[in-house]
């Protein structure tokens, strides 16, 4: 056991470790003299305890294990999806959360590790090989649509998308054909054209529809997107006191606590998705870019693992997981600085929330173990 964590990467550790006290501190301001978010920054240590508990736990079970049965997580993951529908009511138009008294759960959350335990074991067959587009590409695809669709109609834009990058992040490492690649980007390309092109005909329609199901937010933020100029004043609020907000920090910052601007009691979830609006505003642009710097090392170091890593499935499920950071990381931060939509993605180890900070962290205990687990000699176990 003592061997298996004397195998932990102790920068990876350590940066997690600078992860708890910048997002305890963020949390902190972002609900500082806010009776209704009161010890916010408590529980975001007690949630990152639970977690490096689930770090250590994750730590010491075998990667392989866990591989073997992955049908059986993915079954787990599917029928979360599906009770969503039947216990959950909807709330501000969508269902994505069990609640259990102070507790809550996002099935959607936990659902994109399983899809990248269960792609690694579908490409992992082909032990290197080129994937072959039927039976492995289609399979894959086809293996990850029913997630994406259940979460669409929850509806969650968001970790639909982390669906989408993860998969094409994890069929890129898994030795695709280019030409695959090819066809792929051209879909991909022609079907952002298909639907600019459509929502723009139909765009009354379209509205309509959507107000009448209660998802007059998916509206107002796709249209402030592709049409930032015709955008309601709502719409366009908060990017733009984000972005204003972000700004004001300069190069470093207006100080810790006392960065609760004007702008920034216009902005919504500072605490959650909104995180970085306050690291940038009180912390200016040394801090943010520390923050970004932090990230990096962290991405770097778990690459380092996969590309050092003896069986190419352990390999697959490091990329998956750092594809999801990746576009977690790059979508929240572009959201509040006005180059992607507004969605409900939460930036990763920072913004306050049990469910994502233990997925996070349980997606880092099981690359520790894949790093703690690389005997030659035991890989076709």
């Amino acid at each position: 056991m003592l061997n298996r964590l004397k195998n932990i990467d102790w920068m990876m550790l350590t940066i997690l470790l600078m992860f708890m006290g910048i997002s305890t501190l963020a949390v902190r301001s972002a609900t500082y003299n806010n009776p209704a978010y009161v010890n916010h920054d408590l529980k975001t240590m007690i949630f990152y305890g639970i977690g490096f508990g689930v770090v250590l736990l994750a730590t010491l079970v075998d990667y392989r294990l866990i591989l073997k049965t992955w049908y059986v997580w993915y079954a787990i993951g599917i029928i979360m999806l599906l009770l969503i529908f039947v216990l959950v009511e909807p709330k501000n138009g969508a269902r994505s959360w069990f609640e259990f008294g102070e507790v809550s759960f996002q099935p959607a959350e936990i659902m994109k590790l399983f899809l990248i335990i269960g792609i690694a074991a579908i490409m992992g067959r082909r032990q290197g090989d080129p994937l072959r587009m039927r039976s492995d590409v289609m399979v894959v695809a086809a293996f990850s649509f029913v997630p994406f669709l259940l979460v669409m109609l929850q509806p969650d834009l968001g970790n639909a998308m982390i669906y989408i990058f993860i998969v094409l992040g994890m069929l890129w490492i898994g030795n695709v054909r280019y030409s695959y690649v090819m066809i792929g980007l051209a879909a991909v390309l022609g079907g952002l054209l298909l639907f600019v092109t459509l929502f723009n005909s139909y765009n009354a329609e379209i509205e309509s529809y959507l107000n009448d199901r209660k998802l007059g937010h998916w509206y107002e933020r796709i249209n402030t997107y592709i049409h930032p100029e015709e955008a309601s004043a709502d719409a366009r609020r908060q990017s733009e006191y984000a972005m204003i907000a972000i700004g004001s920090g300069g190069l470093a910052g207006d100080g810790y606590l006392q960065g609760e601007s004007k702008n920034r009691k216009f902005i919504p979830y500072t605490y959650s998705d909104s995180i970085f609006v306050v690291i940038g505003e009180e912390f200016g642009f040394q801090g943010a870019a520390l923050l970004l710097l932090l990230y990096f090392l962290f991405i770097y170091r778990m690459i380092l693992i996969a590309y050092q890593c003896y069986d190419r499935r352990g390999s697959f499920i490091i990329i998956g997981i750092a594809t999801m950071m990746v576009f977690q990381i790059f979508q929240n931060i572009g959201m509040m600085i006005g180059i992607m939509p507004i969605t409900g993605i939460t930036l990763p180890f920072i913004s306050y929330g049990g469910t994502s900070l233990l997925l996070n962290m349980l997606s880092i205990g099981l690359v520790f173990s894949i790093k703690a687990h690389q005997e030659k000699n035991q890989l076709d176990q």
